[in-house]
Parts: C-alpha cells; structure tokens; sequence
C-alpha cells in the first residue's frame, strides 16, 4: 500500500517539479524536512538504499526548483542518491514499490520516466553522459537547455570521470557539474582525491572569497564578453593564491565554485540561478553529510547505506529470526577464506575497488593492512595493479563484482591472461543480483570469461567448494583464475571443512540416475538437488553433475554422460548465449555426439529487479521448473518408446 503523506503536508501538494515551483523559496526548508522523513518512513519498511538519498534532499528540491525539467537534462550519478528525485517527478504514490519485483526501479531508468535522463546503475557516467547531451543541444541550437550531471566524491575516483572532465573542459558547453562530497561511497573514501578536496574544504580564506563570486559573474556575463573575461582573469589568480597551489578542476578549464554547504536549500537555490547564467563548464562543490537528518546514519554511513528493513524510531535493523543456525553469506566465506590462506602464504595480496565491506574483504584489511588494498571505484586500475603485483610473484585475490568487471574487461585480457599472470578474479554478485536489477545482474561472467585463452573459469556449488577453489587458485603456476559466486547464503552450516585441491577441470557426480542427466554449475545446483529429491518421490530419477568448471571442462565426465544419456538438462545462473550450455553443446558437436539438450538460464534478455527465487521463477530454472522439464523430457521418451 502507498505510504500517505500526512495531511496538510506541503510534500501532499508537490506531483511534479512544477507544482514545487509554487512555493516561496522560504517553504523550501519545509519541504526539504517532509521529503527526508517521507524517505525514512518508506525505506524503513520497504527497504532500499538509504543513506545517500537524505544526503541530497536539499540539493534536490534546490535543483527541481531552478531547473526546467525535464527540458533541462539531470544526471544523477549511480542513482543511489535518486529517491527524492523520483518522489518529486510523479512516482510519490508509487514509491512503496521501489524494488521490489515488478515496481519502480531503484536507480533512474529512461523507460520509467521522462525525468530520468540517464539509466544509472553503475558509478561515474553521469558527465560523461551530460556532456554528450550538452553536446548535441549546441548542435541542435537549444542554447537555453541546461545540463547538470550530480556525481558524488566517491563515483569522481573512477577514471572515466577523469575523462569526460578533461574533454568537457575544451568543448564550452553548457554543463554544470555538481560534486556530492560526503567523503564516503559505500565505504569511506581513499586516495589523493579525497586529500584534496579536504584541502579546499578547510581552506578559510578560500571559503570567504567563494560567497560572492559565482553571483558577480553572473551580473558581469549580462553585461558583456569583455567584462565577463577579465572577472574570470581575475578570480582565476585570486583563487590560485588563496589556495596556494593550482585548482585541479580549474587546470582542467572548468569554472570551479564552493565548496559551499549542501544542506542549506535557500543558499543553493541562490547559487543555481546564478550558475544557470554562467556559460560554459561550471563545476559546483558542494558538502554534504550521508545519512543527514537520521542521526544513526550521520553516525555510521557504511552500515545504513542499505540497511534492509528497520525501526525508525529505535534504529532496530530486522532481521529474519531462527532459532536454527543459519549459512553464512559466500561474501563472509571469502572473507575468512582469504585471511586463512594469507595466514598460511604470505604471496597473498587483496584487491578491491571501493567494496571492502560489500565483498568482506574488511576482514582482511583489518587483519593484515599492509596486504589488502581498496583502490576506489577504479575497477580497470584494480585488475592491472594486481597483474603489476602478480609479476613479482605475489599471488593477487582481485575481488570485484561481476557486473562491475565488465568494466575492465579489456585489462583482463591485455594485463592478466595474455601474459599468463597468477590472478585470481573473485567475481561476488554473479548470476541475479536481486533487487539492484538489470545493471546490476552478473548475468555474462562465464560467458566473457571462458572464451579468454589462459583462463580458468570455475563457479562453486557450495562453501566448502568455494574454500576449496580458492585454495586451489593460490598453488602454483594456476595462472588467471576466475571463481564467481552468488549474492547472498550459501547452504552449509557446518562449512569451515580443512582446504583441499580441487582438480582443475574436474566435476563430480551428484547423484546416478537414468533416462535424463542434469548439469549444473555453481549455487543453482542446489535448485537441482531440491529437484531431484521431488522427482524421486514421483518415480523420476534423473542423474545429476556438479560441472565446477565451465573451462576447462571435464572430458572424461562429458564422454561419460553423452555415452549413457540422450536426452541432457543443462542449468546455471547466467546467459544462455555464451554460457555453460552453449559450451556443452559445443562438445557434443566436436565429438559428433548426438542428445536432445535443454539448456535453462537467463534468456536473451535484460531482466528487471526482484528477488532471486522470482527471477529463476521467471526464467524458468528454478526447482519446479526443473521439475516440469525432467517430466516433460520423460514424458517424451515414453511417447517415442509406445509408438515404436
């Protein structure tokens, strides 16, 4: 059911950004306090991400207030920070839905809405993507469009920021960027750009001369070309020396203004209007506080950036309760996996960008500080400075998301496999990655991995397996390695077993079995076991195989299943095109083996939000309709046996 706004609220009146542009500028503090609490009131029993859209709430009515959207172009920056955009751009009523399977999605997505300039699921496109828009208006002629591109601190460590920074500064088209500086991503931020910017921010004589500058320039550019050139002569050397050293966005030819405090709406309103009359690429510094107004979110930024389900009042994080022990997650398995083995071969060295708590490797930064590295939302960097390490003979854990390593694609292949490098690649969040949907489903892993030459490409069915791969990966001349696992628990309660080798390339039987074989690979063949053991209570008694890896594949246990089956289930969490069944299918038609194969997996399609079990429902692979297919295949076989 929607969450009501309460009666007489401001926020009641406010569908479209039109109807905020009503209110006195004085109202707008009251609105900006109605939008946060309605975000708490939501999120909190809806879940969601939480922390990053109460960081920007003044910022974003200050923004709708100003701009003329959706004529002008917003980019938000990964979405995560989009909440009060949505709430502000006709979807109020239906924000309850807000991923949860079939509802809103939770990041910006042109196909939802006209205000959604840009899908943003992954960090550091947004200028990249307002400049192209930028771009083509001054082709088109539309001088009086405007557009803004919001990125935070953390998203402006990636490369590609640097990029559309660098060729923005020569283009002069109207673009404003605006930079979130909160010091935080998910985790807190790293590097020299964050040094940076607190230099500005605490640079006090800088503070005072910013006040008024961004307001005179605006008046001298009504004036004329001329006036407008010596004022920016001007503040470029007074900038330079109050800052004692160059600014690094101003050497990149951007008008850089602030910092300036984010949280005081009636300010940035201000700064707007008079930004919106400044041509050329601005850039706009504003601070801000993660979590601003939901004091435990202020206090702990990492932890509620998305906390699930929680009281608002106490702070209470729901869990669901069992008086059973329960899997751990396969990111926490990693995480004490990884620290073992460090423990045991000091070759070991930890790689992340910018997910240390998302993929566990925490643990390993807190143990052993000096051998785990987060390098920032910097993904491409991650897997070259771990092919740099692996050169001196360390043995790199480069741990990125699957999704997120579509991004570094080219690295894998130019820095680690080409040169045979001993990097292990733990790909987190493959197959369905729930409620982030479609930009964040690992969905392509196996099939982007397996066609690399040099590689291994392994998938763990269990923890215990994903121990053991990752034991496996650390021995000698293993070369490039790939284990992927899924989001969330595994099933082993009792998993922490002695590490052990598995052989590379090798699989194992589950179970024997007549008329119908099954292939699995990785968690999903734990919807298999489920199956199985249904069939067996109905007569059905399918034989079942843990692949392990999709390359290389086992020979031995394919001649094995093509000599004794013919008709051949093939099941796993990711693409068809590319992945484990088109491998299977390739070693029948190269051994001239001849079986009726179904192969189940994500569709040829980009799949939309929900929860795990609905996206295998959906898709059609898991356990009841692994069910149906062995008993359609059976029924098939016993059609074809009475006619003949």
């Amino acid at each position: 059911m929607p969450m009501q706004v309460p009666a007489g609220n401001l926020l009641q009146k406010i569908n479209f950004p039109s109807d905020l542009k009503e209110l006195k500028v004085d109202e707008l503090k009251q609105v900006c306090q109605e939008l946060r609490q309605y975000i708490i009131d939501v999120v909190s029993v809806n879940g969601g991400h939480f922390a990053a859209s109460l960081g920007v709430v003044e910022l974003t009515v200050a923004l709708q207030y100003i701009l003329n959207t959706p004529y002008d172009q917003l980019v938000w920056d990964v979405g995560h920070q989009a909440y009060g955009h949505k709430i502000l751009t006709g979807r109020r009523d239906e924000f309850h839905t807000n991923r949860v399977y079939k509802g809103l999605s939770g990041f910006p997505k042109r196909s939802e809405s006209e205000y959604d300039t840009f899908g943003v699921g992954h960090s550091s496109t947004s200028i990249s993507a307002a400049l192209g828009m930028a771009v083509a208006s001054q082709y088109k002629g539309e001088t009086d469009r405007q557009h803004v591109a919001v990125i935070g601190d953390g998203s402006m460590t990636a490369g590609m920021a640097f990029e559309a920074l660098n060729h923005a500064g020569i283009e002069n088209s109207n673009i404003l960027v605006i930079l979130n500086d909160n010091n935080m991503s998910i985790d807190p931020n790293v590097g020299a750009l964050k040094e940076y910017l607190t230099d500005i921010t605490t640079s006090k004589p800088y503070n005072r001369f910013r006040d008024d500058i961004a307001s005179i320039l605006a008046k001298l550019s009504a004036i004329g070309p001329d006036a407008y050139k010596i004022a920016q002569k001007l503040e470029k050397s007074i900038k330079g020396t109050l800052l004692k050293r160059s600014n690094f966005f101003e050497a990149l030819k951007f008008r850089y203004f602030g910092p300036i405090d984010g949280h005081d709406v009636e300010h940035l309103v201000k700064v707007l209007r008079d930004l919106r009359d400044i041509p050329g690429p601005k850039l706009l510094h504003c601070i801000t506080v993660k979590g601003k107004g939901y004091a435990l979110a202020e206090k702990d930024q990492t932890k509620w950036h998305a906390p699930g389900l929680f009281d608002k009042i106490t702070g209470e994080i729901k869990k669901s309760k069992s008086e059973k022990p329960q899997p751990p997650k396969y990111q926490d398995v990693f995480g004490h996996t990884i620290i073992e083995l460090a423990e045991q071969n000091p070759k070991i060295m930890g790689v992340t960008p910018a997910m240390p708590s998302g993929c566990s490797l925490n643990m390993m930064m807190k143990a052993m500080p000096n051998r785990a590295f987060d390098v920032g939302i910097a993904e491409q960097h991650a897997v070259t400075f771990s092919a740099g390490m692996a050169t001196q003979g360390l043995v790199p854990f480069c741990n990125i998301y699957s999704s997120f390593m579509q991004r570094a694609y080219d690295q894998v292949i130019h820095d680690v496999a080409i040169q045979k490098l001993n990097v292990v690649f733990c790909l987190d969040r493959a197959g369905f990655a729930g409620a982030d949907g479609a930009t964040h489903h690992g969905a392509y892993d196996l099939a982007y991995m397996r066609c690399i030459p040099n590689m291994t490409v392994s998938a763990p069915m269990n923890e215990e397996e994903l121990r053991n791969l990752m034991y496996t990966a650390q021995l000698e001349d293993k070369g490039p390695f790939v284990i992927r696992y899924p989001r969330g628990n595994g099933v082993m309660v009792d998993w922490e077993k002695p590490l052990k080798e598995i052989k590379v390339g090798k699989g194992r039987k589950i179970c024997d079995g007549d008329e119908v074989a099954i292939l699995s690979i990785g968690h999903l063949g734990n919807e298999v076991v489920i199956a199985v053991a249904e069939l067996n209570t109905e007569g059905y008694f399918p034989a079942h195989y843990d692949m392990r890896f999709v390359k290389p594949l086992d020979h031995v246990l394919l001649h094995e299943v093509f000599t004794k089956f013919k008709k051949i289930i093939t099941v796993e969490d990711g693409c068809l095109e590319g992945g484990m069944g088109s491998a299977i299918l390739e070693f029948m038609a190269d051994n001239n083996y001849s079986a009726q194969v179904v192969r189940l997996g994500i569709p040829d399609a980009f799949i939309e939000h929900g929860e795990q079990p609905e996206l295998w429902a959906e898709c059609g692979y898991d356990a009841k309709a692994i069910v149906e297919q062995v008993k359609k295949l059976n029924m098939q076989q016993k059609k074809h046996t009475i006619a003949s």
